[in-house]
């Protein structure tokens, strides 16, 4: 089950905290590691700083994006510290890890976290079901990115240790089916499209239209079958134009 959880790091810019980031899931018994766009990649640094956890870094899969990063996960959980333009749901880290287990058992899911200095972008955010704050004191809130992934990397551990000892559950496996982040991403691409056709959004000057749109259907978190017939409106609509021009 552990196995199936990954953990995305974003754009990271000190190779010290890669190595960091690995120690600390393999003594949660996580493995997966995935670096989206890495500043440097790993080096002697992470090496040292990974200590007895050379594999997990070793095994890291790199790619160019958080959507190459996600793309066949079912859920997607993504570390915000700062308040944003557009509130997201919002999961404390133990309902954090909670969420994971849960439904970790019928697909990948992935926790992604964000650069050092100013965290995940909004663009990046958007693609996340929920959002993650670890609730440290407002004074001091300042936590390097190891630290971060530590905490909610052992918060995923004691659910899964709960789970397993059958002490909640109510949160054992959901049986709803999800989709995909890769057809989400469909999804909004194809909704985009079909009211720039519409002219409900106008190309040049999108405005925050489709973020909106985003949050809504993040909120809502459609089924597979419920995704499925809204593209099929959105197929019968740009039928529609087609036929009336």
């Amino acid at each position: 089950m552990l196995e199936n959880i990954r953990i995305v790091l974003v754009n990271t810019s000190h190779t010290g905290n890669i190595g960091s980031a690995a120690r600390a899931m393999k003594t949660m018994g996580l493995s997966q590691l995935v670096l989206v766009d890495p500043i440097t990649a790993p080096d002697g640094k992470s090496s040292a700083l990974a200590a007895g956890a050379g594999d997990v870094l070793a095994n890291a899969k790199t790619v160019s994006t958080l959507a190459e990063a996600v793309a066949d996960c079912g859920l997607v959980i993504g570390t915000s510290a700062r308040s944003r333009t557009l509130s997201w749901p919002m999961l404390e880290p133990r309902g954090c890890g909670e969420k994971l287990i849960s439904e970790v058992s019928k697909y990948p899911v992935a926790l992604v976290f964000g650069r050092e200095n100013n965290g995940l972008s909004n663009d990046e955010l958007q693609q996340c079901h929920f959002h993650v704050c670890i609730p440290a004191n407002p004074d001091y809130s300042s936590l390097n990115l190891a630290a971060a992934v530590q905490t909610l990397c052992y918060e995923v551990r004691m659910a899964f240790l709960n789970l397993s000892r059958g002490q909640y559950p109510e949160n054992n496996p959901e049986d709803t089916d999800y989709p995909l982040s890769e057809d989400l991403e469909g999804f909004y691409s194809h909704l985009e499209q079909t009211l720039i056709k519409t002219n409900f959004i106008i190309a040049k000057h999108p405005g925050m239209v489709m973020a909106k749109l985003r949050r809504l259907y993040n909120r809502a978190r459609p089924e597979t079958a419920e995704l499925n017939i809204l593209r099929g409106i959105l197929a019968s609509v740009d039928k529609y134009i087609k036929n009336k021009d």
